[in-house]
């Protein structure tokens, strides 16, 4: 398969499918939908779940399996159950994955506006094409697209086709970039024990993103420096790996200090979700990274103790 057919037509094609979904998800954030007793992982950032999470990924699914042939020659990984799912291969070289909505927790609860919808395309060892879409961070939403290893990102403009505003938007420069020392510790790192360990590296450590704002973005514009992610699911990390790779930066694997693969994944059936095993180091900054590898190699990498 021809890859860079591929990531031009995911760009192309799913880009106004993206921006539909988003509409779609704003108008559905007014009424009550929350789901429960779907997920039991006792976190509830993990286990929150809404309609508006259902119909978005219906209608991604839906929009991959009937444009480009392409799109049903790969694997297809989705956080949620609703899809034509198996219209997709079940052995292929790239793989297409849904996060329908990142940050369902806050979405529901009206809690931040930085939520997003989010697909990438992978293969076993890094990911090739990332998009993330933030309906209601600025005026009319924000684009974060990553191609390879050039980053776009910035303001989407509804008056115009969605590939338009892609091409137009702003290249990331890794030269020019700021960068920082404030790191995101992931649910359940979120410690006091860990959040000194962090800062006694001379990092700063935060367990969340101001409200209004996406992760993925600050990460690419450098207001953020990285993060330490523990068991990470297979719907948003790889983005967060994959602008870090186009900086010129890793992903790592702390007690080994290896780069991320994709060949190692595991069901978590409390949350009904596919993760990657232990605890993950991600940074655009070398320096940063080696840090946190040192200081969280001996932390706990088994997410749940009572299985």
């Amino acid at each position: 398969m021809n890859l860079q057919a591929l990531t031009t037509a995911l760009s192309e094609q799913m880009s106004p499918v993206v921006r539909w979904a988003g509409a779609i998800a704003r108008q559905m954030r007014g009424f009550d939908i929350g789901i429960t007793g779907k997920k039991n992982s006792g976190y509830d950032n993990a286990d929150a779940l809404t309609l508006a999470d259902l119909a978005v990924q219906e209608l991604l699914v839906s929009a991959l399996r009937d444009s480009d042939p392409l799109f049903r020659q790969c694997r297809l990984e989705a956080e949620e159950s609703s899809g034509d799912l198996e219209a997709f291969a079940t052995d292929a070289d790239y793989t297409i994955v849904l996060d329908p909505i990142d940050g369902t927790q806050k979405y529901r609860d009206h809690s931040g506006d930085g939520w997003c919808i989010m697909l990438h395309l992978r293969s076993v060892q890094t990911v090739h094409y990332s998009l993330v879409y933030s309906p209601e961070v600025g005026t009319h939403g924000t684009w974060v697209e990553v191609i390879g290893n050039q980053i776009r990102c910035g303001a989407d403009d509804p008056r115009r086709p969605a590939p338009q505003v892609l091409q137009e938007l702003a290249l990331v420069d890794a030269r020019t970039r700021p960068d920082t020392q404030i790191i995101r510790l992931s649910p359940p790192l979120e410690t006091p024990e860990h959040c000194a360990a962090v800062a006694s590296a001379g990092l700063i450590p935060t367990e969340s993103m101001p409200a209004s704002d996406n992760l993925y973005d600050l990460f690419a514009r450098g207001a953020i420096g990285g993060q330490i992610i523990h068991t990470p699911n297979v719907y948003d990390f790889p983005v967060f790996l994959h602008i870090a790779r186009s900086l010129g930066g890793e992903a790592l694997w702390v007690h080994n200090q290896q780069p991320v693969t994709f060949d190692d994944i595991w069901v978590d059936d409390r949350t009904d979700m596919l993760r990657l095993p232990g605890i993950v180091a991600c940074s655009a900054n070398r320096e940063t990274l080696t840090a946190l590898c040192r200081l969280a190699q001996d932390w706990d990498p088994i997410r749940y103790h009572d299985a």
